[in-house]
């Protein structure tokens, strides 16, 4: 049985992710998330539910203890919020983290908005955690499963991926946390 904590659980690619993962007798899952009201109630009865925000580490790391794979989806402070994770799995011994960033991140000259989650997959390439870093390209929301990964320092390629897609992937790292350990990974739709 794994037990598996998805922080910033109310976004669209980490409603997929749950989707796929309630099915699972294998998994218990938590769902770390401001305000449990936007969680839709049909699939997640089953789950651990804790209104917490990642920013205050106290929350944070009570959630966090006890977890085998933290799984990161969120938005705001970046750079803050990786590094109360970090402490907080390194304080409790958890290892295995996959942490959402952004295409373009390593790009020069690197765009602003691009700033934060340069500065969020800094912060998680320097611990010592198990860590996949996942930098998608532009979400859709087709209902398409396809895919393939470029690893850092290759170029990125594609121009979409679809949210299915990812949590897909995301979900089969679950399943096999050994693979893709300190990756840092591009993710898209082959021939977008």
């Amino acid at each position: 049985m794994k037990n598996v904590i998805i922080l910033g659980a109310s976004g669209n690619i980490a409603r997929h992710v749950i989707d796929m993962l309630v099915k699972r007798k294998d998994i218990n899952l938590t769902l770390f998330l401001r305000n449990q009201n936007r969680l839709r109630k049909d699939n997640v009865s089953g789950c651990r539910i804790v209104e917490g925000d990642v920013l205050n580490y106290d929350q944070l790391k009570e959630a966090i203890q006890g977890q085998d794979i933290v799984y990161a989806n969120l938005a705001g402070d970046l750079e803050a919020m990786a590094k109360n994770i970090v402490r907080a799995m390194e304080e409790t011994g958890v290892k295995r983290i996959i942490f959402i960033s952004s295409i373009g991140i390593y790009d020069t000259p690197l765009k602003p908005v691009l700033k934060p989650y340069r500065r969020a997959a800094d912060v998680i390439e320097a611990s010592d955690l198990d860590y996949t870093i996942l930098r998608p390209n532009w979400f859709t929301s087709d209902n398409e499963v396809d895919y393939e990964i470029t690893r850092k320092g290759e170029p990125e390629k594609g121009s979409v991926i679809s949210q299915k897609s990812l949590a897909t992937f995301i979900t089969k790292i679950m399943e096999t946390p050994e693979k893709y350990i300190r990756e840092n990974l591009g993710i898209h739709k082959p021939n977008s």
